[in-house]
């Protein structure tokens, strides 16, 4: 105990000094970790959604779906067709 008593008495006091530029870097560390954790959260907030639905919930994909065209092509379906909430 007496030897944590000398060692903590004779320090002696630190003058240090933050510069600008050093705040404004944690200010960027700072905005740079929201912006990604609400990245994170936009890219796979709908994954986590469908995670948690119910499987009666989810549309099966049909045939019948695929409209056909004048000249018999099928119409494109895009990965927006098929992730579009039907509620």
């Amino acid at each position: 105990m007496n030897n944590l008593y000398l060692v903590l008495n004779n320090t002696k006091p630190v003058v240090s000094y933050i510069d600008p530029a050093t705040t404004s870097y944690l200010i960027q560390i700072v905005v740079g970790v929201v912006i990604a954790i609400g990245t994170f959260i936009g890219v796979y907030r709908n994954k986590i959604k469908r995670f948690f639905k119910k499987k009666s919930d989810t549309a099966e994909v049909d045939t019948k779906d695929i409209k056909m065209k004048d000249n018999n092509e099928k119409e494109v379906i895009t990965a927006a067709d098929l992730l579009d909430d039907k509620m």
